[in-house]
């Protein structure tokens, strides 16, 4: 009886055995291995130099790319250009246009125009900044206005709603006739 039990389960294994291999050989093949594509590189800047530099012109940049590396690509500031009334540490966006200012224009108007203007922005009106729609660094770019100022002015426009004029700046603390004065041509409400 042994003898027969062994026997039976030998055949068993034996017919478990052949299915495995049946099925083995005779499944489909299995799908590849999913490859990532590596991701893609992004897209240059394309930003327009123009003012005291060597080339003005408009120059593609990698993204992460500052003010002062825009001076460079463009072959440097010449000797008469006014660096210092500009953040050469102001990174750029695509579509900005960058002035850097010559010492005569800043003798001539102590309070130059702002220096950065970010094309297709809604914050940019022209040349005018929309106190309306413009975030912090917008705004630090009007003459006098700080990081702080800026952003009582959002805070402002936040609680109090849009501003209807230009005038309505100096409801802002912080910002009085002088000061208003200095942007009132800078400055939009549309």
């Amino acid at each position: 009886m042994i003898r027969r039990g062994g026997l039976f389960l030998a055949g068993v294994l034996t017919g478990l055995l052949s299915a495995g291999l049946v099925l083995l050989v005779t499944a489909p093949p299995r799908g590849q291995p999913i490859r990532l594509a590596p991701p893609p590189s992004p897209a240059p800047l394309h930003v327009h130099i123009a003012g005291a530099v060597r080339n003005p012109g408009v120059y593609d940049l990698p993204p992460g790319t500052i003010v002062q590396d825009a001076v460079t690509a463009a072959g440097g500031a010449t000797n008469e250009a006014a660096l210092q009334a500009i953040n050469l540490a102001q990174p750029l966006a695509d579509g900005m246009r960058v002035t850097v200012p010559r010492q005569a224009d800043l003798k001539n108007n102590p309070a130059p125009a702002p220096t950065f203007i970010t094309g297709g922005s809604s914050s940019q009106s022209g040349d005018r900044v929309n106190i309306n729609t413009a975030d912090a660094p917008a705004l630090e770019r009007l003459p006098g206005i700080g990081p702080s100022l800026a952003q009582k002015i959002i805070d402002f426009r936040e609680s109090h709603g849009p501003f209807d004029r230009a005038e309505d700046l100096q409801s802002v603390p912080g910002i009085g006739p002088a000061k208003f004065e200095a942007i009132k041509d800078m400055v939009t409400t549309e």
